[in-house]
């Protein structure tokens, strides 16, 4: 039998590795939930991250489901992870106040979990579809001590 997961620890350990992140601090990203094979994370819109019609950049967006997509799967895959491929979908442009990136693995194996993501863009308290993913995330090797 496995050792029940406190979710609180979960969470703030996610968020601890979310602030070494200096990409992830840049775009003042925040991890919401966190859970095994499961993650929520918030991106505020602010003018920086627009492109030239008023959209969030594609790049913020895809950021967002990267990484959602990394931690739903390495939750389950044990020790650091990467991921190996990832596809994306805009569905439409993300106009509003906060990107919201849904993540859960769809399959996981000893080495690699397959995961999916919404992400949403809220506004006035509406979400909205703005972008569908899909991702590969590997487990990193154990580091070689000498």
């Amino acid at each position: 039998m496995t050792a029940a997961i406190d979710p609180a620890q979960m969470l703030r350990a996610g968020q601890a590795i979310l602030a070494t992140q200096p990409f992830s601090v840049l775009l003042g990203a925040e991890l919401h939930s966190f859970t095994p094979g499961h993650c929520e994370l918030h991106v505020p819109i602010t003018d920086k991250i627009r492109q030239q019609h008023g959209f969030v950049h594609g790049g913020v967006v895809s950021y967002a489901a990267d990484n959602a997509l990394t931690y739903a799967g390495g939750s389950l895959l044990g020790g650091a992870a990467v991921t190996s491929e990832f596809k994306i979908n805009y569905v439409r442009p993300a106009i509003g106040e906060r990107l919201i990136a849904r993540a859960h693995a769809v399959h996981t194996g000893s080495s690699q979990a397959v995961c999916r993501c919404d992400v949403f863009v809220l506004t006035q308290g509406v979400e909205k579809l703005c972008a569908v993913a899909q991702g590969t995330i590997a487990r990193l090797p154990a580091a070689k001590t000498s």
